[in-house]
């Protein structure tokens, strides 16, 4: 199957079970989408006992999407530039230096955490690995989704600083957390005795420094475009032009393609929409790249679901994936809560900032994009099943819990805002 019919029944789908979600289940979206496209993977696998015919189709299905690349490659530049640009930018100005420790040393300490827990773990299960791989593994499940995080925090109702602390902190982890992957990847594939800190530190300067500085860039063309033009129509193709081109240019500049987008993102919400825009293309261009955000989202997370059809069932995989939920929402705990305790010698937050952080970040198609992109020789099957696992998990019950632990934990310390209570 061609790549166009694939994306034609994914996107039917989508639609099918959107519609299923909104009318019966009237959970939000992106979990009810992924909810019902991993029952209706798990039938065509029972069904499939009976009928080889029905899941060899389907498997050729999802097989025919290279999920890595299309979330990688296309719809990610998409999302983060949608996620960015509503993001309430002088909060998030506020709270940048916890945002920053979380996003850069957070995902640092989680890596290494994980991958040195699961190397001991892997090996206790008769799965024993090369510590370099595990160590990938940890980069991969470390950063927190910023498409799970934000369309979950859409319904979630947060109070305002702490939701961009989420926001800011899963936006900007994503392209450290991809940094760090490609990282510990050219690492593994060349050999460890084969790369200098010399080498590590250009990766990092040109991939991530230069990610920002070349977002900066993209953002203030984007600007000056704008503000020199009033034509609705006009300026939302730049805006697309800048996140398509943008993303292209990034990679054939080896910069981090997500902290550009991101970046410039930021840039927009900040000036753009203020001193750029009429309000009638304010209007278009936040409904537009709302929609574009919630259609991709609802295929995204439909390719999630259906992702289980390919995946390698072993049970000693299913137990280390079960396993790994505690080790990474531990290393989470621990990544966020000792910088918290000490930032709150000088800083305030909201009562009970690392429960919530702990459970409302999420994994998602970011970790399963990234361990698709491994090759045999890294463990693939295996940590392919295993994020898998901590991804369902993620979405599926911190996903569907975390707006009642939020309620729960904010609300009884009676620090919440007005505005925030008389939502409930």
């Amino acid at each position: 199957m061609d790549l166009f019919h694939a994306f034609t029944v994914l996107i039917v789908l989508s639609a099918i079970f959107a519609y299923i979600n909104h009318r019966y289940l009237k959970l939000p979206t992106t979990i009810g989408l992924m909810l019902i496209a991993l029952l209706t993977s798990l039938g065509l696998v029972i069904v499939g006992q009976f009928n080889t015919s029905v899941i060899e189709q389907a498997q050729t299905l999802v097989g025919s999407v290279d999920f890595s690349k299309v979330l990688m490659e296309v719809m990610l530049s998409f999302l983060l530039f949608a996620g960015a640009l509503h993001v309430d930018t002088p909060t998030l100005a506020k709270e940048r230096t916890p945002i920053i420790i979380f996003a850069t040393m957070g995902v640092t300490a989680s890596t290494f955490m994980i991958g040195t827990a699961m190397y001991f773990i892997l090996g206790w299960l008769g799965l024993g690995v090369d510590y370099i791989y595990c160590l990938l593994f940890g980069s991969l499940i470390s950063p927190t989704d910023p498409i799970a995080v934000l369309s979950i925090l859409k319904s979630a109702k947060v109070p305002k600083n702490l939701e961009v602390k989420i926001a800011g902190e899963s936006l900007f982890n994503d392209g450290v957390a991809v940094v760090v992957f490609l990282t510990l990847f050219q690492m593994a594939s060349q050999g460890v005795e084969n790369t200098t800190v010399l080498d590590i530190i250009e990766l990092f300067a040109v991939e991530a420094v230069g990610g920002v500085v070349f977002g900066l860039g993209l953002g203030w063309i984007c600007y000056k475009l704008m503000i020199s033009i009033d034509n609705y129509v006009v300026e939302v193709l730049i805006s697309l032009a800048i996140v398509m081109g943008g993303y292209a240019l990034a990679a054939y500049l080896h910069t981090s393609g997500p902290l550009a987008v991101v970046v410039a993102g930021l840039v927009m919400s900040a000036r753009g929409r203020e001193f750029a825009m009429s309000d009638l293309t304010r209007d278009y261009l936040d409904k537009f790249w709302e929609l574009i955000d919630e259609v991709l989202n609802a295929v995204l997370f439909v390719l999630i679901g259906l992702e289980v059809l390919i995946l390698t069932f072993e049970m000693s995989y299913i137990l280390a994936g079960l396993i790994a939920i505690v080790v990474a929402l531990t290393a989470r705990l621990i990544s966020v809560g000792l910088p918290i305790s000490l930032m709150k010698l000088k800083r305030d937050f909201i009562p009970n900032t690392i429960l919530i952080l702990t459970w409302g970040g999420l994994r998602g198609g970011i970790s399963v994009a990234l361990s698709l992109s491994l090759t045999p020789d890294m463990g693939r099957d295996l940590f392919v099943t295993i994020t898998y696992v901590v991804v369902v998990f993620s979405i599926l019950v911190q996903g569907l819990t975390v707006k009642k632990l939020v309620k729960q934990e904010v609300v009884k310390e009676g620090t919440v805002e007005n505005n925030y209570l008389n939502t409930y």
